[in-house]
């Protein structure tokens, strides 16, 4: 861009020809320098805003991380003892189980308040959302509630295993992962049918898990076996037990594959990668950490330390922490949002 300080083109054409050498020799250096003179740097890209909801078990409500401006902005009011949180695809609402009332409540992401209240099963307690249905599984009666995103409303229960504690969802939205913490197993859900399709044995007492984003490969956190277990979803089998920290408990993934564990044993994270998953990292963050989620663009790694009152922030690029943040008190479940 030109600068404002420069004559229009018409007044270049007008300039004397008139004058000394020296005042020739000068318009030539200045000519010369303007056209060798390398083009202005880009400015550096406006940051995407994401927006981190933090339940806090012991405190009634879900504090709203922005990671634009590094600061907690809001602190919403929601049912008794929120644990999980999930993220509606798009990013546009969020949902909140509330163990203690046996219900999930809805946030609006624009404007930080409550647009409905869910009634789902006994104990709520993990929820994760295609874009059309939210998965709630209740802890407390074996079951999935399903619920319509669009109008808030549950449309079908899915019995599953004992102590159904975590779902995630595929990439493509056609199955969702249940892990039964008393089973010792993962059920899977046929979204279209609405219906469980399969059943994986894993590990002792499993809690978190994800599917990395190619949908190959379920990481299950097994909380009484100190380990994870990798399943291979082409064939349905489990492939290797990766060991980790005490009491591994929640699980995110990166979209290159690195594998973040949340050891509330032993209050570190473990981070696992490579085409044979083994143990890559070892972070130091706060006590008790439990939930784990990892920013849409890789940018940093999201972890509540539920005994500490506080978030922990890891570079995924260097595995350290960055930054701690406080929230409310007794933060477990944690979701990031575009």
């Amino acid at each position: 861009m030109a600068s404002s300080t420069r004559p229009a083109a018409r007044d270049w054409w007008a300039f004397p020809r008139r004058g000394t050498r020296r005042a020739g020799a000068v318009l030539l250096v200045v000519l010369l320098a303007v056209s060798l003179a390398p083009p202005p740097s880009p400015a550096a890209p406006y940051p995407p805003m994401v927006q981190v909801f933090v339940a806090n078990t012991g405190g009634d409500s879900v504090t709203v991380y922005d990671t634009r401006l590094g600061e907690v902005v809001a602190t919403v009011p929601v049912g008794d003892s929120p644990v999980g949180v999930g993220s509606v695809p798009g990013g546009e609402a969020v949902y909140v189980t509330n163990e203690r009332a046996g219900t999930a409540s809805v946030i609006d992401t624009r404007d930080h308040r409550v647009v409905a209240t869910v009634p789902v099963g006994a104990n709520p307690f993990g929820v994760a959302a295609t874009a059309s249905h939210a998965y709630v599984t209740n802890f407390g009666s074996d079951t999935v509630t399903v619920v319509d995103v669009h109008g808030h409303k549950p449309v079908a229960t899915i019995p599953v295993g004992q102590f159904p504690h975590t779902p995630a969802v595929s990439p493509d939205g056609s199955r969702v992962y249940v892990s039964n913490n008393g089973a010792g197993t993962v059920s899977v859900i046929d979204t279209r049918a609405q219906e469980v399709v399969g059943t994986i044995r894993v590990g002792r007492y499993p809690a978190g898990l994800v599917v990395d984003q190619r949908g190959r490969r379920l990481y299950v956190a097994n909380t009484g076996a100190d380990s994870v277990t990798v399943v291979n979803l082409t064939t349905g089998r489990p492939t290797e037990t990766v060991p980790v920290g005490e009491a591994p408990m929640g699980v995110a993934v990166t979209s290159d594959g690195e594998v973040y564990v949340t050891n509330a044993g032993s209050d570190t994270v473990s981070v696992l990668g490579g085409a044979v998953v083994s143990p890559l990292a070892t972070v130091e963050v706060g006590a008790r950490p439990e939930g784990v989620a990892v920013a849409p663009d890789d940018s940093f790694v999201y972890v509540t330390n539920s005994a500490a009152d506080s978030m922990s922030v890891v570079d995924p690029l260097t595995d350290r922490l960055v930054a701690t943040v406080p929230v409310g008190h007794q933060p477990e479940g944690v979701a990031a949002t575009p």
